[in-house]
């Protein structure tokens, strides 16, 4: 496995990409912007294809780089299901599994640092965002952060795990780079309380100052989605209302671009083809099968995905690859139901 732990000495923030092989696809955590250049020099040395790109939860010391990467390599973001980020290509819930080639990641929510706070179990290790810190644990005043429901989060969860457990955080601020689940259960001095209410305590009488980046990070990292206006001045994109009314139409041929579980999850649409995204250009290449079936059928393809990001980039894909009337619905199928339109089990 490739796994690389980056930091960030302005912010203090810890970034990891992650991979199972060379020449392999890749994910990152909690890209920093400022070191988006970094990252894909990386990426670019050691072969990789950066797929998906996931942020813990909004940051509000540092602006996130997730829609730089997603600019540079086409890439999926991913963010909890309560974010507030205006749109990112997927939303996850507890559960949930994050997937990349030979690698899958368990989703936690794990709220408490902030209301949008997850952490990621990988084996022999957990990506513990803001949630557990080396000896200490992620501030609870602020972003409607909630010191109980942090305890929660942290005694109910992450020290659930077995004690072996690494753990990576997404800051530090004295130059520790990992610990254990059972290190922190020993050692760390905000978790040597004896119940919640102490703990409320403790955390309610920090009296830290706000990030300094606070007020410029949290309204640009609410910030992030692409802009699909665009798409629609060039009349492709269909609003939800349009593509319901064009449901059945034998022109149109509809491309789920979706996980499987996404679709077991939250439904389709009648008659879709499912094309998962990080295939997109391999299906648009001569020979791939979009292509042919667009060609052999003379049917518009029409994408959708989760809110559209993933969508648009296949629209601009497909103009890439000479494929110039494909369009998508903008919203994805999250504006669809919220429009009124028919859903189907996968």
């Amino acid at each position: 496995m490739i796994f690389r732990q980056l930091f960030d000495s302005v912010s203090g923030t810890y970034s990891y990409l992650i991979a199972s092989r060379a020449g392999g696809e890749a994910l990152i955590f909690d890209p920093v912007l400022e070191k988006a250049d970094r990252y894909c020099q990386l990426l670019r040395e050691l072969d990789l294809k950066l797929v998906k790109a996931v942020d813990t939860h909004l940051h509000a010391d540092h602006v996130t780089g997730l829609g730089e990467l997603r600019d540079r390599t086409h890439c999926i973001t991913i963010m909890g299901e309560q974010s507030k980020a205006d749109v990112v290509s997927m939303r996850v819930g507890d559960g949930d599994k994050i997937t990349i080639e030979g690698i899958s990641l368990d989703v936690m929510f794990t709220p408490g640092h902030t209301d949008d706070s997850y952490s990621f179990l990988m084996g022999d290790r957990v990506f513990t965002g803001d949630t557990l810190l080396i000896r200490g644990t992620g501030r609870t005043d602020f972003q409607n952060g909630s010191a109980r429901a942090q305890y929660d989060s942290i005694f109910n969860r992450l020290l659930k795990l077995p004690e072996e457990t690494l753990v990576y955080p997404a800051h530090d601020y004295k130059g520790d780079t990992v610990s254990t689940i059972g290190e922190e259960k020993r050692h760390n001095p905000r978790l040597q309380v004896r119940s919640v209410d102490e703990y409320v305590e403790l955390m309610n009488n920090l009296k830290l100052p706000n990030p300094k980046m606070m007020d410029v990070a949290v309204p640009a990292n609410m910030r992030v989605g692409w802009h699909q206006q665009d798409l629609a001045k060039e009349g492709r994109a269909l609003s939800p209302r349009e593509a319901i009314e064009s449901l059945g139409r034998p022109d149109i041929l509809l491309v789920d671009l979706r996980e499987s579980g996404e679709r077991t999850k939250h439904g389709t649409l009648a008659g879709a083809l499912h094309a998962p995204y990080p295939s997109i250009e391999e299906s648009l290449k001569p020979g791939g099968v979009l292509r042919e079936v667009a060609a052999a059928t003379g049917r518009r393809i029409v994408f959708f995905c989760a809110f559209g990001e993933r969508s648009a980039m296949a629209v601009c894909a497909a103009k890439e690859a000479g494929l110039l009337n494909a369009a998508h619905i903008a919203g994805g199928i999250d504006a669809w139901k919220k429009a009124g339109g028919p859903v189907m089990a996968a």
